[in-house]
């Protein structure tokens, strides 16, 4: 190789290197956060033990499930509530909000009307423990009730309990839930009553999102409203993982993706520190 060959041969070389190194300077870091979902795994610890489970695994922040051994609810006292706050304050781990099983898709209208009043009572909670948002859910279709009357119906709730929540700076996050209430359509149909800023969606990652048009267009239709988005157990193959981190980076969502589990390993920790790298490994 001539002189003039090898030099023009280094320049194209060091050319595309320099273009390679922009290209992977220029992708988007991912601004995805890891929390935890306190069902299943960590209904059994109270606080300390929660968080110092999460910062050693590398889980930034947690959704306290009400009913668990942590206790945050609706009856604590002022004082109860403060020392909740402080010992999140003073941790590493966020308090990304509480996840309540208030639901308004009953038929009797003083169930519905109880479930808002609980709801605006977890807000008030939310709000002085330093959560940011409360998890409500649809949890089925009622016999003998036309669809759309109930979706409607789910839909002026989530309106009355997302305005309250504005003035307290809490969200009202719907998880997509229930029996038929899962499924993507009608969750669109309920969003489109709710249509308050306040009111978003927490994505569940359920199978139903998979039957129909598919993941990709039903992730599309809702994508604008979600706020967090509930993974499950990233160690196995249930729901299609990189397909799905694949849409979320090319959406550029920033915000958390909180692993909830029903099923209970024998070592939660060691499964979390597993979790944590596969998680990592998706949002690359």
């Amino acid at each position: 190789m001539n002189h003039l060959n090898r030099r023009s041969f280094c320049a194209a070389t060091a050319a595309l290197t320099a273009a390679a190194s922009t290209s992977l300077a220029a992708r988007p870091k991912s601004q995805m956060r890891l929390g935890l979902v306190t069902y299943n795994w960590g209904k059994s610890w109270d606080i300390p033990t929660l968080i110092q489970h999460c910062e050693a695994t590398g889980f930034e922040g947690v959704e306290l499930r009400s009913t668990h051994q942590h206790q945050v609810e609706i009856g604590l006292t002022a004082e109860q509530r403060k020392s909740v706050a402080k010992q999140f304050a003073d941790s590493k781990t966020k308090l990304v909000g509480l996840g309540s099983a208030c639901e308004y898709h009953a038929a009797d209208p003083a169930v519905v009307k109880k479930n808002i009043e609980e709801t605006k009572a977890f807000v008030r909670l939310c709000r002085d423990v330093g959560g940011h948002g409360v998890k409500v859910r649809p949890n089925g279709l009622p016999q003998g009730v036309p669809e759309e009357k109930t979706l409607v119906q789910i839909g002026k709730s989530l309106n009355e309990v997302a305005r309250f929540g504005a003035d307290y700076g809490v969200k009202i996050r719907l998880e997509v839930h229930g029996r038929g209430t899962s499924e993507i359509p009608r969750i669109r149909k309920i969003m489109e009553v709710a249509d308050h800023p306040n009111a978003v969606v927490c994505w569940n990652c359920n199978p139903t999102d998979l039957i129909g048009e598919g993941l990709e267009r039903h992730y599309q239709q809702l994508q604008k409203k979600i706020e967090v988005i509930h993974i499950h157990d990233l160690r196995n193959d249930k729901y299609p993982w990189k397909q799905f981190f694949g849409l979320l980076k090319a959406g550029q969502f920033s915000g958390w993706t909180l692993l909830e589990e029903g099923r209970v390993p024998q070592d939660i920790v060691a499964a979390m520190h597993e979790n944590r790298k596969v998680w990592e490994q998706l949002t690359q």
